[in-house]
C-alpha cells in the first residue's frame, strides 16, 4: 500500500480507562455482540475507505490505559499504534498519533468507546469535506437531555454558523440549554490539523487539552463548519459504564433482528436474541427465543430453531430442525434432519440429509448418513455412521484409549442395540445387528448378529439382605 493510495487518514482513539466499568480491562476491549467494542470500529473505519472508492485509509490507533494489552489484540497491515502516556484529553490524544498522519488525505476522529456508528453516517460527513478546499466537517446530534456533552455553540445569524464547543463543566448557564451536541467525530484537513494542535492550550478547568478547541480556531480562520447529523442518535452512544454497555448490546441486537426480518426470517421476540457473529438466514426461517449465533451461522430455507439453543460456526440446510436448548459448534446439519431438545453437536459432527439426533445425545468428529438415527442417551465420537443406521440408548463408542484417538466405521442398515460399547478401531459391516448390551472389540461382518452379554440366571432360594436391628438409644 503506498502513500498516495490513501484516501483518509482516521485516528481511533482508545486509550481510556473507563473507570466506571470497574474493571481491568480496557474500556475498549469490552464486547458488543460477542467482538470488543473497538473492532466494530476498525470495521466500520475500513468500510468507510472502501466507500470512498479506493478502499484503502491509513488508522492509527491511540493506546494508553492496559499498556500493550489493546494494541496487541489489534494487529494489522493498515493500522499504527501510538501511546498516549500520560492522558491529558482529546486533543493530547490527537497530538500523538499526528507524527503518522499523511498531508494529502483529510483526518477523521473517531472512538473506540462509540462501536455503533455507521458507515452511511461517516461517508456524508467525510464528502462533506472532500467536497471543497477547505472546511470543517463535525459531526453533531440533537438529544432531548444533553447532560455531559459539549454543546455546539452557534452565531445568531439565519442558519447559525458554528462558533466554537463548550465543555458542560465550562458552559454558561444559557450554553447548558443547547440541545446540540458535539459527538467528538470530526474530519479536517491534515495539515490544518497540526497546526491547530500545536496552538492548543490547557487552560481549562480539567487542565486538559480538549480536542474541541479547533473548533472555534476554525471559525477563526474562516474556514467554513459543515455539520452532519446521524441517521440515529443511538450511533453516537458511548460507553462509560456497564449499564451502558447493556443498553448498547440491545441497541445493537435489535438492529440485527430487524435486519434479519426483513430478510424473510420469522423472530417470535426480536427483543431476544443475541447475534455475536454473522448470521445468514434463507427464506421462512422460525427462530424461537433466546437463541445465541456465534461466529459464522447459515440457516436455510424453512429452518427452525427452537428456544434456548446455541449455535456457533454451524451450517444448518434447508427444512432442518434444531429442538430447543441444543448446543452446536463447528457441525453441519442436512436437509431435514432433526436435532435436539438438548442435544450437542460438537466440531466436526456432520448430519445427512434426515437424520435424527435426539436429546442427550453428544457427536463429536463424527458423520452420519441419510435417514441415520441416534435418539437416545448416547455419545457418538470420532465415527462414520452410514445411512439408515439405527443407534439405541445409552450407546457410546469408546474412541479414546487414554492416549489416542481411533475411529469406528458403521455402514449402512446397522442396528445397534441399547446400551452397547464399541471400542474403537472396530469396523460394523452392513446391515449388521448388535444386540443390547454388546461391548464390542472386533470387527462385525455384514449381516451378522452380535450378542455379547453374560446369560441371565435366576436363583429361586436367593435372600435379599436385611439392614441391621438399630441399637436403642441409652
Amino acid at each position: 500500500m503506498t502513500d498516495e493510495a490513501i484516501v483518509l487518514n482516521v485516528v481511533v482513539l482508545a486509550a481510556g480507562m473507563g473507570k466506571r466499568m470497574r474493571s481491568d480491562l480496557p474500556k475498549v476491549m469490552h464486547p458488543v455482540a460477542g467482538r470488543p467494542m473497538l473492532a466494530h470500529v476498525f470495521d466500520t473505519a475500513r468500510a468507510l475507505g472502501a466507500r470512498l472508492g479506493r478502499g484503502e485509509v491509513n488508522l492509527v490507533g491511540v493506546y494508553g490505559h492496559g499498556g500493550r494489552l489493546v494494541p496487541d489484540a489489534f494487529v494489522a497491515p493498515d493500522l499504527q499504534w501510538v501511546e498516549q502516556m500520560p492522558q491529558r484529553g482529546t486533543g493530547h490524544a490527537v497530538m500523538q498519533a499526528a507524527p503518522r498522519l499523511l498531508d494529502h488525505a483529510p483526518t477523521l476522529i473517531l472512538y473506540g468507546d462509540v462501536p455503533l456508528i455507521a458507515v452511511d453516517t461517516l461517508e456524508r460527513l467525510v464528502r462533506s469535506l472532500l467536497d471543497a478546499q477547505r472546511r470543517f466537517g463535525l459531526l453533531t446530534v440533537e438529544l432531548v437531555d444533553p447532560t455531559g456533552y459539549g454543546r455546539v455553540v452557534r452565531d445568531k445569524a439565519p442558519g447559525g454558523s458554528v462558533q466554537r464547543i463548550v465543555e458542560q463543566r465550562d458552559a454558561s448557564l444559557a450554553e447548558q440549554s443547547i440541545r446540540e451536541v458535539n459527538t467528538g467525530v470530526m474530519v479536517v484537513p491534515t495539515p490544518d490539523l497540526r497546526r491547530w494542535l500545536d496552538a492548543l492550550s490547557d487552560d481549562n478547568s480539567q487542565a486538559e487539552y480538549y480536542l474541541t478547541d479547533i473548533v472555534g480556531m476554525a471559525v477563526a480562520e474562516g474556514l467554513e463548519v459543515v455539520t452532519v447529523q446521524p441517521t440515529h442518535a443511538w450511533e453516537t452512544l458511548g460507553v462509560n459504564s456497564r449499564g451502558q454497555l447493556a443498553e448498547l448490546e440491545r441497541v445493537y441486537q435489535r438492529g440485527l433482528a430487524d435486519a434479519l426480518m426483513e430478510s424473510g426470517a420469522h423472530l417470535l421476540d426480536p427483543a431476544r436474541i443475541d447475534v455475536r457473529g454473522q448470521l445468514t438466514v434463507g427464506r421462512d426461517v422460525c427462530i424461537d427465543v433466546g437463541c445465541v449465533f456465534e461466529g459464522q451461522v447459515t440457516l436455510g430455507d424453512r429452518v427452525r430453531i427452537g428456544p434456548y439453543c446455541v449455535l456457533r460456526d454451524v451450517v444448518i440446510r434447508d427444512g432442518a430442525e434444531i429442538a430447543a436448548y441444543s448446543h452446536l459448534e463447528g457441525a453441519s446439519v442436512g436437509a431435514n434432519a432433526r436435532v435436539g431438545p438438548y442435544a450437542r453437536l460438537r466440531p466436526g459432527a456432520e448430519l445427512g440429509p434426515r437424520a435424527h439426533i435426539g436429546n442427550f445425545v453428544e457427536v463429536k468428529n463424527s458423520s452420519f448418513g441419510a435417514d441415520a438415527k441416534a435418539n437416545h442417551l448416547a455419545y457418538v465420537g470420532d465415527s462414520t455412521v452410514g445411512e439408515r443406521v439405527n443407534i439405541g440408548a445409552g450407546t457410546i463408542t469408546c474412541n479414546y484409549d487414554g492416549a489416542n484417538k481411533h475411529r469406528t466405521v458403521i455402514e449402512d442398515d446397522v442396528f445397534i442395540g441399547s446400551n452397547s460399547e464399541l471400542v474403537a478401531p472396530v469396523r460394523v459391516g452392513r446391515g449388521a445387528t448388535l444386540g443390547a448390551g454388546t461391548t464390542l472389540t472386533k470387527d462385525v461382518p455384514a449381516g451378522a448378529l452380535v450378542i455379547t452379554r453374560a446369560q441371565a440366571r435366576t436363583l429361586s432360594d436367593w435372600v435379599r439382605p436385611a439392614k441391621n436391628p438399630k441399637t436403642p438409644k441409652a
